[in-house]
């Protein structure tokens, strides 16, 4: 029942390892049942019971077995929730597919939407043109400074020294 959660420390039983869940848990009124694991940071991931992730420990003990080709995934979106109810089990492809996506880039820009795929874009158009604007004015300095008197005789003693 234990063997396919990665991390997890062999001491452990499906007894006590519910029992340190319920232990590190507590209710949120959203229904939510929030693990305090290794980190005090909220709102991500937590490991528990040696090196692993406890919504899959806490699945693999409340739930049922793992099936090792699929992901645990939240139904509440919420990182460090460990509630039976809202775990499940789903191929990758779905767990991308139901994460939820930020609408703007880091730098503010509104995401477009990808007619492809009917998902915003991964990379942002406004960011990447800003991108190729800088690295064409460095390679337009970069050749204009190879141009001066000075560069070209630092060119041609490189060009000697071979």
């Amino acid at each position: 029942m234990l063997e396919h959660v990665n991390g997890l420390s062999r001491r452990h039983t499906p007894e006590s390892l519910r029992a340190l869940l319920l232990e590190r848990s507590t209710r949120r009124p959203d229904g939510c049942l929030i693990v305090e694991g290794y980190g005090r940071q909220r709102g991500v991931y937590q490991k528990i019971a040696g090196r692993a992730w406890a919504h899959i420990a806490a699945y693999a003990v409340f739930v049922g077995p793992i099936d090792p080709g699929l992901e645990v995934d939240h139904t509440c979106g919420v990182k460090d929730c460990v509630e039976p109810t809202h775990l499940r089990q789903v191929s990758h492809a779905e767990n991308c597919r139901s994460r939820a996506q930020a609408p703007t880039c880091r730098n503010g820009h509104e995401r477009e939407l990808d007619p492809a795929t009917g998902r915003l874009r991964r990379q942002c158009r406004a960011c990447n043109a800003e991108a190729q604007q800088r690295w064409r004015a460095r390679q337009a300095a970069e050749r204009a400074a190879s141009m001066t008197p000075q560069g070209l005789a630092e060119s041609k003693t490189r060009w000697d020294a071979r």
